[in-house]
């Protein structure tokens, strides 16, 4: 995120969308589905049995359509009872030109600020 102005943080915006993410960690593994992503993450939905803490990294594969395939390294950034949010941690080089058109319009685009709580 972005600082812009006292007290307000700009992020990526996020393009909603529905596709399938298989999410590993070792030799487990849960299938979920993608609800939002970003130029910098995404978020899923929590799956059943879960079993990662945030800060741990963990391989992505999205799954979008009939021939869209990206794998990628992320670290978990925040849990909720119905929620898991990832940072991008590592992006093979030949996965970002279809993470970007993907993305389409929303890869450089800044969603609206979020305001912070004063100091």
């Amino acid at each position: 995120m972005s600082l812009n102005g006292k007290d307000q943080l700009l992020r990526q915006a996020r393009m909603p969308t529905h596709s399938m993410v298989l999410i590993s960690m070792g030799a487990l593994s849960w299938v979920t589905e993608l609800e939002n992503i970003s130029a910098t993450g995404l978020l899923t939905a929590r799956p059943a049995e879960w079993g990662g803490a945030v800060g741990e990294r963990c391989m992505l594969d999205l799954l979008a359509g009939d021939d869209l395939h990206i794998h990628l390294e992320a670290t978990i950034t925040r849990l909720t009872e119905s929620q898991l949010a990832f940072t991008y941690a590592s992006i093979p080089e030949e996965k970002e030109q279809a993470l970007w058109e993907l993305l389409g319009e929303y890869a450089d685009d800044l969603d609206r600020p979020i305001t912070q709580a004063p100091k």
